[in-house]
């Protein structure tokens, strides 16, 4: 077992280290919050919404398709396709159900349809599907407060629930 005189080594050490840090920082202006790796978008987005379950798999497929005809192509004439008509809505701008979201996009953000992509353009970090759950997450990039002019990279995440093929909730 430890001993006093270990825990007391520990302690030291972490101080130590504690100081070190401190002094670097202090020396070199740069602290721990600016040292960040940029967010970026996986090579295979495609592969990352598929699944060897085959209700995961499916669940994926809707939220895909999400992204490609209603996110990214604007098409929302087929939201009826992938959302259900109670269509749970979280985000405190647009209303729930099915014509709240749809309006939200043609009537609010004015959005005109294009041309529905093959492959999805969004740049997608991560895919996680459990039970009726799919989150993504996508690169999110803003501006950096403490260095005016300068950006940084961060994630965003969307999460839905999926009921019989369409999304029922969104978060």
């Amino acid at each position: 077992g430890s001993t006093n005189a270990d825990t007391e080594r520990t302690m030291n050490l972490k101080t130590s280290m504690m100081a070190i840090a401190l002094a670097v920082t202090s020396i070199t202006g740069v602290t721990a919050l600016h040292a960040q790796e940029a967010v970026v978008e996986a090579a295979d987005k495609d592969a990352l919404f598929t699944s060897t379950d085959p209700q995961l798999n499916a669940n994926k497929q809707v939220v895909y398709d999400i992204f490609r005809v209603l996110l990214e192509a604007n098409n929302w004439d087929k939201a009826g396709d992938l959302l259900t008509e109670r269509y749970i809505q979280h985000n405190p701008n647009a209303a729930s159900g099915l014509d709240g979201v749809v309006k939200f996009f043609t009537e609010t953000l004015k959005v005109q349809p294009t041309a529905v992509e093959d492959k999805i353009k969004s740049p997608v970090v991560f895919v996680t599907a459990e039970g009726d759950l799919v989150t993504v997450g996508t690169v999110r990039t803003e501006d950096d407060p403490a260095n005016p002019g300068q950006k940084y990279t961060t994630t965003w995440s969307d999460t839905w629930r999926i009921v019989d093929g369409k999304a029922d909730e969104h978060w």
